[in-house]
């Protein structure tokens, strides 16, 4: 296959795991209702499983990093695939177990496999995939980047859809984490024919394995720009943690009554809450993440289109979209209806996905190709430790105050979304001009 052809199949194959890498994450937040009646876990419990997954992902990246700017990409990826395939699959089986006499109980085994485990093996996935692309793709960097961030959309978007199908056809949560799981290593075994390293190949890295791996660490934090950067990245994952792991639950707390008269059965009974429970986590995540993927193309060819004449283009699209994001989060916690909620959760979506088309290019544009997978990693790091603070704190809040905690933290959300906005002002308007680089 010709080079110039090949670039768009590594696309294809990168979004075809990303599609799997977020709808497997997003399952568990589906799910939570039957998880938690099965399994006999609390509010506060199931934050903490989603907050040790941010922080397995946050410290694992310390390693990833280096690793990706060290040795090949597309082995880190592919086994990286495989392996959280694998720990999906095996989610179908948790429980209280015991191994050589010990009795674990069922709340340690999911936060192993589902917060450790899967998490080291996603680890890997996130900083080696952005230089793969960028490495293919040069002056079609925006809408190639924006392309595979938009698999993560198409895979949240369907994920409340397809586990809503999957429910009621396979009849347990546990099958349904069973089939994703098998599928995503079904890919990751073809990934191992398929992927290639881009340019510069082995000779790239063994050339970079005598250089300090601690080199990309000071470059990265001798640019303000990407320290700014860094921060409303923080800000998106705040969010966006919350928003996947809570949304669903939020929806069947706050509107249950709504969706018996909508659906015309009752909650009281099991087939009325597995039917509740598909429905809120259609009308949370198909709406919201449908709307992303549209802006995140939209926003790829607008943002290449001036980014040439205009350089801090991307840095003034990012910080008006979370500007105009903040009230939408606000006013979705507040919704009366479930109308007014999923309208709300599809504008803050639109405004996301602006955002996030320029995530990594607007670091790239700072951060020289031979440090990008390192820097990737320190983004990581920061965003998913602080990040992933928002599932424990959405916990708490929802077990002491019930619907009343969901409002106070979608309100704290939107908060978020304007620190980061101040920090890529900061960017805009000081920081930028003289950190940015030419390739």
């Amino acid at each position: 296959m010709k080079s110039g052809s090949y670039k768009w199949l590594v696309l294809a194959l990168l979004s075809c795991a990303f599609f799997f890498h977020q709808a497997d994450r997003a399952l568990f937040g589906l799910l939570t209702v039957p998880i938690q009646k099965d399994l006999g876990l609390s509010d506060v419990q199931i934050g903490w499983i989603n907050t040790v997954l941010s922080w397995t992902l946050a410290g694992m990246a310390f390693i990833a990093g280096p690793v990706g700017d060290r040795f090949s990409r597309k082995w880190i990826i592919t086994i990286s695939l495989l392996s959280w395939s694998l720990m999906t699959f095996i989610m179908g089986f948790v429980g209280d177990w015991t191994i050589l006499g010990v009795f674990i109980p069922a709340y340690f085994v999911v936060m192993f496999f589902r917060s450790i485990a899967t998490g080291v093996g996603e680890s890997f996935y996130g900083p080696c995939y952005p230089p793969l692309l960028a490495s293919y793709h040069k002056d079609t960097r925006s809408i190639a980047l924006s392309i595979h961030q938009g698999a993560l959309y198409f895979g949240l978007m369907t994920s409340g859809v397809l586990t809503a199908w999957a429910l009621s056809f396979l009849g347990s949560w546990r099958h349904v984490f069973m089939a994703f799981g098998a599928a995503g290593f079904a890919l990751g075994v073809f990934f191992i024919w398929a992927l290639k390293d881009g340019s510069g190949g082995g000779a790239e890295h063994m050339n970079k394995r005598h250089e300090s791996p601690l080199a990309g660490v000071k470059c990265f934090f001798s640019k303000p720009s990407a320290i700014c950067a860094m921060a409303g990245f923080i800000a998106i994952v705040f969010v966006n943690n919350a928003y996947m792991f809570w949304a669903p639950k939020f929806m069947v707390a706050k509107f249950t009554p709504s969706f018996e008269q909508m659906l015309g059965v009752n909650a009281a009974t099991a087939d009325g809450m597995k039917a509740i429970v598909g429905k809120a986590g259609t009308m949370s995540m198909l709406y919201h993440h449908l709307l992303a993927f549209i802006a995140i193309l939209v926003g790829g060819v607008v943002t290449d289109r001036f980014v040439r004449s205009m350089p801090r283009f991307r840095l003034g699209f990012q910080m008006c979209a979370m500007l105009a994001g903040a009230p939408c989060l606000v006013m979705l916690g507040m919704s009366s209806t479930v109308a007014v909620a999923v309208a709300m959760s599809a504008a803050y979506g639109v405004f996301r996905g602006f955002f996030e088309v320029n995530t990594h290019t607007s670091l790239f544009d700072v951060i020289p190709p031979r440090y990008r997978s390192t820097s990737v990693g320190i983004f990581t790091v920061f965003a998913f430790f602080f990040g992933g603070l928002s599932g424990v704190l959405m916990g708490a809040l929802s077990q002491k105050y019930g619907v009343r905690g969901f409002e106070i933290g979608f309100a704290l959300m939107g908060g978020a979304y304007v620190v980061g906005a101040v920090m890529m002002a900061v960017s805009f308007f000081f920081t930028f001009s003289h950190d940015r680089i030419v390739e």
